[in-house]
């Protein structure tokens, strides 16, 4: 204190939890509709203003969104501002175009069917007012250019119809008062016409010309193909605008986007016998500061930070990020659960957040001895991992995400839940929500039991429901609707998630 004038003021407390709120839904079910598969969301992702949004689906057809509310409110915006008011935008998207990406193939020489599903869509830089992105099936990336144009038409021939004779018929009906038909070569069939010397002053051919309506075109600028073996599960694109990351399941390689017919293989977990093979590349991405740094994670539930400046071949990591595993607690499903199925790096690039079966995870990368929190998803599951592993849910891939400002991390579940957790220090946010138009419906306030995990709201199962498929706030949960892949805008409090065939959004 000097002399009472300096005010110290107390720590702030962690943000209160979010209010979220339905925004706008796309592809709306009706009650009793059958979902065609090949309708079914496989990826999302916004861009990095969160103006433009993407989804692929199963059909192999890119669709994109645009948001319209920041146009249509700029002017809105600077009155309210002028005024001192709070802003309350309410997010809009609406329907820009759609492109089919990918078509099914067949690998003759493996005789094996190439799903034309589209396993990941990014975002590249744009560039004189054409927006530009990466897609990917199992085997090939394409890189897309999406642009209006103008739309070239011709015009009406500047032709004086009452002169019209022999070639002058024109093939507009817009035009043509003459129902006169006309030859092939041009010519009428009633009169044998010659072309005076120096031709006919009356003739004069139509224009192409380039009005003012504009249409969207979706041109495949580049195909990155035959560098894979195996299915790929992710594509990264690096800092520095020119090159891009591509990840199967036992190699991971870097290509620049000028050229499409060499990448170079930078990581080859692959051993020389397949026997000896203990686990794979589940996923992997690029630093979103420093080019030269990638992470990639594990079916073991590790994750590798590799540094692109110390060798060609990183088969060594600078460092390695994994939980031990707690004394006693092993068992036939404790490998399969650990196994991680998506990272994603901060904003700032200084925290990870990984997704494994039962839990959400974020790391320090500068603190390689565990993670720095650790979210239960769906706790309440643990009993029935046996009825998962029979259906085969045990297997499902879930994406994670952070927000812009890094304080909150989202993940999806099934019954089309998804939660939402705050990571911020002293946070207690847990939020269930269901993509629906009432997101919150499903959340009854029930007492929770302790937990061991950081979260203090966790979701825990009923002693007595165990067997009746009924979650911790007494609802069925049904593991036919899984809400696998999600999206949050990078800079508000905006997320983007797919129900099947249905992409929900919601704010806060």
């Amino acid at each position: 204190m000097n002399g009472g004038d300096e005010v110290v003021t107390a720590p702030a407390g962690p943000p209160q939890p979010l209010d979220w709120k339905f925004s706008q839904v796309f592809g709306e079910r009706t009650a009793g509709e059958e979902v065609q598969e090949v309708d079914i969301i496989s990826a999302i992702e916004f861009d990095k203003t969160g103006d433009h949004l993407a989804t692929g689906d199963r059909g192999g057809r890119v669709v994109l969104f645009e948001r319209t509310d920041t146009k249509d409110h700029d002017a809105l915006r600077r009155d309210l501002e002028r005024m001192d008011h709070p802003i309350n935008r309410h997010p809009e998207f609406r329907y820009k175009t759609e492109f089919q990406s990918h078509e099914p193939e067949f690998d003759y020489l493996k005789s094996l069917e190439i799903e034309e599903k589209i396993n990941k869509i990014r975002w590249c830089q744009t560039a004189n007012g054409a927006l530009f992105l990466l897609s990917t099936n199992d085997k090939t990336i394409k890189f897309w250019k999406v642009q209006e144009k103008k739309v070239k038409k011709i015009s009406e021939m500047n032709l004086d119809p009452p002169k019209a004779v022999g070639n002058g018929c024109v093939a507009s009906s817009s035009n043509s008062n003459s129902p006169t038909p006309g030859l092939a070569n041009g010519g009428s069939p009633d009169n044998d016409f010659s072309f005076p010397p120096g031709g006919l002053p009356s003739l004069r051919l139509p224009v192409v010309v380039t009005s003012q309506e504009t249409n969207l075109v979706a041109r495949c600028r580049r195909v990155y193909a035959h560098a894979h073996d195996y299915h790929i599960n992710s594509i990264s694109n690096n800092s520095d605008g020119e090159t891009f990351i591509s990840a199967d399941d036992l190699r991971i390689n870097l290509w620049n986007l000028e050229i499409s017919n060499q990448s170079f293989n930078i990581v080859d977990v692959k051993p020389a016998n397949m026997e000896d093979l203990t686990e794979v590349i589940t996923s992997a991405e690029l630093h979103p500061t420093h080019c030269n740094m990638l992470a990639y994670s594990s079916s073991k539930g590790s994750i590798r930070l590799i540094d692109l400046r110390q060798s060609a071949l990183c088969d060594s990591h600078a460092k390695l990020f994994e939980e031990p595993e707690a004394p006693g607690s092993r068992s036939f499903f404790t490998e399969i659960i650990a196994s991680i199925s998506d990272i994603k790096f901060a904003k700032d690039g200084r925290y990870m957040l990984s997704r494994d079966y039962m839990t959400l995870k974020l790391w320090d990368i500068n603190m390689d001895s565990g993670p720095v929190s650790t979210f239960q998803v769906h706790e309440y599951l643990r009993p029935k991992l046996c009825d998962l592993y029979e259906n085969d849910s045990i297997f499902d891939k879930f994406e994670c995400c952070l927000s812009g400002d890094g304080l909150r991390v989202a993940t999806g579940s099934y019954s089309n839940l998804f939660r939402v957790f705050g990571c911020a220090p002293g946070s207690t946010e847990a939020t269930t929500l269901e993509a629906s138009k009432n997101p919150v419906r499903r959340q009854v306030q029930m007492p929770s039991r302790p937990s061991r995990s950081l979260s203090s709201i966790t979701r825990v199962v009923r002693r007595g429901a165990e067997t009746s498929g009924v979650d911790a706030n007494g609802n069925s949960f049904d593991f036919t609707t899984k809400l696998l892949h999600l999206a949050w805008h990078p800079t508000e409090n905006s997320i983007a998630c797919a129900a099947a065939n249905s992409l929900y959004m919601y704010y806060a």
